[in-house]
């Protein structure tokens, strides 16, 4: 194990855990936050909750990046503040001093701290932000326009985070991180900024060779310029979108973020190092699909029935409750969880049939099994 997984094993920020990253518990981080490091308050949400900027570096390479454009999807925003966390730290990898030298980063942590504060996709005003980059209808919007301009990076990270329901038909596997270089154009042409994301992904991917192997993917790069990194790529500043998948069992995402974690360092070391890679090793590297669902009841009498989590807040944490989401699909082809009922019928534990939406806890067998599903 390499010096930087270790450190961020023993030391990540352990403040922030699981799924439900609020706006009040990033706020009280942000605001802890002392030199090297420069803390603004760039702008307020519809709520008028802080936006807040983390600036750090005084090199030549400047990154922009930016986590919680989607207030559920939080597991990038813990590893940004674990890489905050080793900046800081004295006795951190010397790859850390490297980035202190070499880089000048700017980070906003939570750009939608209303959505994260919710546990919503959207902001509060119903408005998916990553939709948005050229209305600029949105307050959150404007604030990482503004700073995109101000701040005129080199290079930005678009820190996101995707459902259990994708994987990688050829292995059979989860996609556990996705990575996508957008198109900067509707010929999706490689262009050189989109090349030098390319080349970063590239690097990233070799990175996980050893444990990710087949169990990385790439998203579909069909050119939309309402999205944040296609609109950036467009305007030739390569963009790299980093996305938080599922480790099997890992619904709190923290095996994923130690992931990200190690994602984010050999992003930023890439830079420095400026490396070129081929386009043909990116395009190595499989587009997933929606192939996944989180529990499969194989062989049933009614056919193969998948059951999806959904996540809803309850008292600060996520709830995960089954539902049914598909009877029969010869789609979903694996799942997170399977369970093999050998051709018998099963219900809900009244009896009654199972139905696509059904909240189902547990199912009951013709054998009288009972299997819980939660």
């Amino acid at each position: 194990m390499n010096t930087v997984s270790q450190w961020h094993i023993d030391n990540h920020e352990d403040i922030l855990y699981g799924r439900f990253i609020s706006a009040k518990k990033t706020e009280s981080l942000i605001l802890g936050l002392e030199t090297p490091f420069k803390v603004k308050t760039v702008g307020y949400s519809i709520e008028n909750r802080c936006i807040y900027s983390v600036e750090v570096g005084e090199g030549p390479h400047k990154i922009l990046m930016w986590s919680q454009m989607h207030g559920n999807e939080s597991t990038t925003t813990k590893a940004v503040f674990d890489v905050i966390k080793a900046i800081s730290d004295p006795n951190a990898p010397d790859i850390f001093k490297q980035i202190l030298q070499e880089c000048s980063i700017c980070i906003i942590p939570q750009l939608n701290p209303d959505g994260a504060t919710a546990y919503t996709r959207v902001n509060a005003a119903n408005v998916d932000l990553n939709r948005d980059a050229q209305l600029l209808s949105q307050p959150e919007s404007k604030v990482l326009r503004k700073i995109f301009d101000a701040f005129e990076p080199d290079v930005c990270f678009n820190l996101h985070g995707q459902r259990t329901i994708y994987g990688l038909p050829a292995t059979g596997s989860p996609s556990v991180l996705s990575f996508l270089a957008p198109a900067a154009d509707v010929d999706r042409g490689i262009t050189l900024s989109r090349k030098r994301a390319m080349s970063l992904i590239s690097h990233i991917n070799k990175e996980f060779a050893s444990d990710l192997n087949g169990r990385i993917g790439r998203y579909d790069d069909g050119f939309n310029v309402n999205c944040t990194g296609d609109a950036f790529m467009s305007e030739g500043v390569p963009t790299v979108l980093f996305e938080a998948g599922h480790y099997t069992g890992d619904y709190e995402r923290e095996v994923v973020r130690h992931m990200v974690f190690r994602a984010l360092i050999a992003g930023i070391t890439g830079v420095i190092e400026g490396v070129s890679y081929e386009t043909s090793d990116y395009f190595l590297i499989p587009e997933h699909q929606k192939c996944y669902c989180d529990v499969l009841i194989k062989k049933s009498a009614q056919g193969d029935v998948a059951i999806q989590f959904e996540e809803v807040l309850n008292n600060e944490a996520i709830n995960f409750v089954p539902k049914v989401v598909g009877i029969g699909d010869k789609k979903l082809l694996f799942g997170h969880r399977i369970i093999d009922v050998k051709g018998q019928g099963i219900s809900h534990l009244d009896g009654s049939l199972l139905l696509l939406d059904d909240t189902v806890l547990a199912v009951k067998v013709d054998d009288g099994t009972t299997i819980t599903l939660s």
